[in-house]
């Protein structure tokens, strides 16, 4: 009953992998087990094909021993009696329980048969008019009886009188020979189901070990590289070799992203301040030179344009830097919601000579970096003015623990196909790069992919999410969710 339950368990299991017949796991216990199914069918056939023979050669003896003393006991009566009444004195001299014989002439003529024949067996015509015997013994099946049909050629002084033709009703013998093959055929069953319970059940706990090493490996993230080691104790030599080697190759992915993180911060970090520098003498210029020609002033606004979006990039790699080696901190408390974002609204309506509408049914209270928090609204907003010509709309609102800020925009819309990537660093959506200008021209907008990464990682480190929903020609709204409490 445990091995069946176990069986039942690990088909459970196959059908909630939706039958990966790609499996290590389904292709061991599949192969074994029609190794298994195939042996034990073949034992069973040979021991049902020999238990056949076994049966046949025992009554085989006795018919054959008849047969062989069938013609001199014909021509010791046919001395006295006639041939017909030698024929029927000797069948009757022969008869044993079971046995039924009949003669045939040449011309196929009944000369004698068994008495009581007709009463023996139902279908004694279908005997009689049976043309072609086999030499040797076999089993027939002759009207729900089963019989060792023999014939034999009877010559008498030399001369072919006809055959004699012999059937041994071994009825019994031979049911009791299909119940032993069937009951042999259940336990055939019964031994496949639990060999394939017990190769189910040692497969499963042989690569146990690698379906753990699958579930850490899994949860590893890029945070944990330096402090998750790969352990087990009991499994076999060779998966602890694929442990090691794991784990070296997990020390060399922390190292090298620890350096990666390294090299970012450095760059970042050494490059803003003389850019910085440079943007603001590029700015100083172009406030204070009155001389400079069109064409001048122009570059100089170009300079200073790619250098304030160059010093954003940075600013922006560096705060990811941060997040990633957790040297980002937050001051967490209690934040009127309401009170921030229209701050954050007119500050937004201010520099950009757009309509940013907020809504609020009552005020919410929510647990946050106020200064974070504003960075994070300042740049959904920015993102939704870049592909939006119409007003953004900011709604605020608590549902049951959980504030909740929505912005709205009604631009171009995300495709379907890449809101699951958005707040992917450095990804960016090509066709949703332009927007309509006001003077209803086509530009290029958008910035290097990482405005949504940041907003993503600051609202996760202030124990909040954001969510998209899109639909393109009709907008996208994104909504922000942050605890209530602490």
């Amino acid at each position: 009953m445990l091995l069946m339950r176990q069986l039942w368990e690990t088909i459970h299991q196959l059908k909630q992998k939706h039958f990966a017949s790609s499996s290590l796991q389904f292709r061991l216990t599949a192969e074994i087990a029609t190794l298994s199914v195939l042996s034990l069918g073949s034992v069973a056939i040979w021991t049902g094909w020999k238990m056949q023979q076994v049966l046949i050669a025992t009554h085989t003896q006795t018919v054959e021993y008849i047969a062989s003393r069938f013609p001199r006991d014909i021509e010791l009566y046919s001395e006295m009696l006639p041939v017909k009444t030698g024929l029927q004195k000797t069948i009757n001299n022969v008869a044993v329980p079971g046995l039924v014989v009949w003669v045939k002439s040449v011309d196929g003529q009944l000369l004698a048969q068994s008495m009581g024949m007709n009463s023996s067996f139902s279908a004694t015509t279908e005997l009689i008019s049976l043309a072609e015997m086999p030499l040797k013994p076999q089993v027939y099946l002759v009207d729900h009886r089963y019989l060792i049909l023999y014939v034999s050629p009877v010559v008498l002084q030399g001369k072919l009188l006809g055959k004699v033709y012999m059937a041994q009703d071994v009825t019994e013998e031979q049911r009791h020979l299909i119940a032993m093959l069937q009951g042999l055929a259940v336990v055939c069953i019964l031994a496949t189901l639990l060999t394939m319970a017990a190769i189910a059940l040692r497969i499963r706990r042989s690569l146990q070990p690698l379906q753990d090493i699958n579930q850490i490996a899994g949860a590893i993230s890029a945070e944990d590289l330096s402090k998750v080691k790969l352990q087990l104790s009991n499994a076999p030599s060779e998966v602890k070799e694929l442990v090691q080697t794991l784990n070296m190759m997990l020390f060399r992915l922390s190292e090298a992203w620890e350096q990666q993180r390294q090299f970012v911060s450095n760059v970042s970090h050494e490059l803003r301040t003389p850019l910085t520098v440079v943007l603001g003498y590029v700015q100083s210029l172009l406030r204070r030179s009155t001389n400079l020609n069109d064409y001048q002033k122009e570059a100089l606004e170009t300079a200073a344009s790619e250098a304030e979006r160059t010093v954003c990039l940075l600013q922006d790699l560096l705060d990811l830097a941060r997040a990633d080696s957790g040297y980002m901190h937050y001051q967490l408390e209690p934040v009127i919601l309401n009170d921030l974002v229209i701050e954050v609204a007119g500050m937004a309506e201010k520099f950009s000579n757009r309509s940013v509408k907020v809504e609020a049914k009552k005020e919410v209270e929510a647990i946050a970096d106020r200064d974070r928090l504003k960075q994070v609204l300042i740049n959904l907003i920015d993102n939704a003015m870049k592909y939006s010509d119409q007003s953004i709309e900011l709604i605020i609102e608590r549902v049951n623990q959980q504030a909740i800020i929505q912005v709205c925009d009604r631009g171009v819309g995300i495709p379907l196909q890449d809101q699951s990537h958005i707040f992917e660093r450095f990804y960016r959506v090509d066709k949703a790069r332009t927007r309509l200008a006001n003077d209803g021209i086509t530009q290029m907008t958008g910035g290097h992919g990482l405005g949504l990464s940041i907003v993503k990682t600051l609202l996760e480190g202030m124990g909040g999410s954001i969510t998209v929903r899109s639909k393109l020609g009709e907008g996208s709204f994104f909504e922000i969710v942050l605890p209530t409490q602490l």
